[in-house]
């Protein structure tokens, strides 16, 4: 599997480097999200901009990142811009349970006001 990431203060971004997040690929990217999240990485966005297609072992990846990362911190789907992908994000309705911010920069930003919102609220609570 070919990705980068980019560790940034507050939240971390995996590129996915691939034209198709299948059966191939997923496991390797699940145990990643595992990885993450047990090395403390608060915050991730999946960036799918190079993905082309996407099958059912790439959704239900997608999924484990989405469930693990639940009342941790954030998890932000960015750049699907194939529109194969995004149909299949629409017909599977997961488009009501996924965070879909259309650009990194965007979704950076996203991260960035959900973790501020977070740290205000854990102040509130002491």
């Amino acid at each position: 599997m070919q990705y980068t990431t980019d560790k940034q203060e507050t939240l971390t971004i995996l590129t996915l480097q691939e034209e198709n997040l299948n059966s191939l690929i997923a496991p390797e990217l699940k145990s990643e999200f595992v990885f993450y999240r047990n090395d403390g990485v608060k915050n991730l966005i999946l960036d799918l901009s190079e993905v082309k297609y996407v099958d059912s072992s790439g959704l239900s990846a997608i999924l484990t990142a989405n469930r693990i990362y639940k009342g941790f911190g954030s998890f932000v789907l960015t750049g699907v811009n194939s529109s194969a992908v995004r149909k299949l994000i629409e017909i599977s309705r997961l488009d009501t349970i996924l965070t879909i911010i259309p650009t990194l920069s965007e979704a950076t930003d996203y991260v960035k006001m959900e973790e501020l919102q977070r740290q205000i609220m854990e102040g509130e609570d002491e």
